[in-house]
């Protein structure tokens, strides 16, 4: 089993917020279950982003920020790097109206036959009656 994980999962295993105890049961999972992490390589600028948005906004200290940012550097993903997708999320992006970012996961998820799980319902939403609706997922509905 192959899944795609976006940013908004991943902080979640690490800053305390809603659906965190559901990133973190998906993390457990890969761990118990045979299942392959797959992500574009902007996995790693997206969730830093996130993390410098908490410290502006007071949310997290920088020595919390560099211990999170360490500890997501250490999830085994299989890193793809997005010049491979570029082409394909582009067409996705404009096909669907969603940003070039979430369809480079989306695209991912394509060619990876992997399920794509995002904590962004107007993302799910967005794709929800298209053909791409089987391979997203959103962090609520996960069991």
């Amino acid at each position: 089993m192959n899944l795609v994980l976006d940013a908004s999962v991943i902080v979640k295993v690490y800053i305390p917020e809603e659906l965190s105890e559901k990133a973190d049961s998906v993390l457990e999972k890969i761990g118990r279950e045979r299942v392959s992490l797959i992500a574009p390589d902007l996995i790693y600028p997206e969730t830093g982003n996130v993390l410098w948005k908490k410290t502006r906004l007071k949310e997290l200290k920088a020595s919390e920020v560099q211990e999170i940012a360490d500890a997501i550097q250490t999830i085994p993903f299989i890193i793809i790097p997005s010049k491979s997708v570029i082409q394909l999320a582009i067409n996705i992006g404009m096909a669907y109206d969603i940003t070039v970012y979430d369809a480079a996961y989306v695209s991912v998820a394509q060619i990876f036959e992997a399920t794509f799980i995002t904590a962004d319902k107007k993302l799910v939403n967005a794709l929800c009656k298209s053909d791409l609706k089987d391979s997203i997922e959103w962090l609520g509905d996960v069991l």
